[in-house]
Formats: C-alpha cells, structure tokens, sequence
C-alpha cells in the first residue's frame, strides 16, 4: 500500500509503513500497553524510532512482555544479562529506568491511580486533533507534554522529558497528529 498519502516521516520502509497504518496515532487505553509505550519512548531517546521499532519483538522477550511487576524486581544478574543482549538497545541507565518506571508505575497503582486515566488527563480524556499541514508545524513538545512530563517525574519516572512525553502522546492517539493530506487524518478525527 505505496500508492496512499501517508505522513512524510514513514517513509517506505514497510514496517515504518504498517506501524503508521496500524497504530500510531490510535488511542490506547490499556495500561500495560501504555507502560510499554513509555519504556519503549524512553529507549528510542537519541535514536531513531525505526531503530526502536525493529527491536520491539526482542524488548518484549527480554523484558517479560513489559509487566511492570516482573520488571520491577529485576535483579542485578538481570539487569547484567539484558547489557548483554544484542536485540535491544544496551544502555545501563535506560535498563535502569524501566525498572525504575515500573517501581513508579507500581506505586502509583498501589496509592489507587489508574495509569491510562493518569496519562490521558493531560488531554482532557479525549484525542486532541491537530490541523497540521506539514512536518515543520508539529512541534516537538507542548504545554500537555511538559506538564504530563513534570508529573511523572514528580511519581518517579525517569526518561520521560517533554519531547518523549510528546512522542509517546502522539504514538499512543492522545494526539492526532496525521498530516491533514494523510490517508489517515480524518479516520483518527472519528476515534
């Protein structure tokens, strides 16, 4: 499916291609599947996404299909196993940061908050719907970003700055962020 208008930034890589078709930019509501996303978010700082996107299948063996209890009590044997795992990216602070995340994470489930709600109050419970023409109007973080990005620090997450923040908002539908000229827009407009 070369032939459809998509977002510039996919280019034609077909896994680029399918990733944009089939979920960036759909709201997700599941909590683990938003924890994933922000690990994820927090992995790709400093490198591409399609780098991030490759190694997703490996991140998910590796990391126990991202649930946050398993990952909060990684050992050091653990945590020495995953530096030596070639299928994803080998970064003692961003290793130490989804454990740590997922410390949060369980904390914040613990005090009775629900992650999704959490997340999604920074855009009021619903998609917000951006008019964007080209690439150069959307912006690398918003006033949404930092402040969900202040609040998640503030519960102990870590590798969560404004620009992941956003990143992750757009990733998950917080924020729709297709092109208006996307094949993609106006069924987001409908979500």
């Amino acid at each position: 499916m070369t032939d459809i208008k998509r977002c510039p930034w996919c280019g034609t890589d077909p896994l680029y291609m399918d990733y944009h078709d089939n979920e960036w930019g759909k709201p997700l509501y599941d909590n683990q599947k938003l924890f994933e996303f922000l690990i994820l978010e927090g992995a790709q700082a400093g490198l591409s996404w399609i780098t991030v996107l490759r190694k997703r299948e490996n991140y998910r063996k590796a990391f126990d299909d991202f649930n946050p209890v398993k990952i909060a009590r990684y050992t050091e044997a653990k945590k020495a196993k995953l530096l030596l795992n070639e299928g994803i990216i080998r970064n003692r602070l961003k290793i130490d940061s989804a454990i740590k995340n997922a410390q949060a994470y369980l904390a914040m489930q613990k005090n009775g908050e629900d992650f999704s709600e959490f997340l999604w109050s920074f855009v009021g419970g619903k998609p917000k719907h951006n008019k964007w023409k080209s690439m150069s109007q959307v912006p690398a973080f918003t006033a949404e970003s930092d402040a969900m990005c202040k609040a998640l620090k503030q519960r102990g997450f870590n590798f969560v700055g404004s620009t992941i923040c956003y990143a992750f908002m757009q990733a998950t539908g917080m924020v729709n962020d297709h092109l208006i000229d996307c094949h993609h827009y106006n069924t987001q407009q409908n979500m």
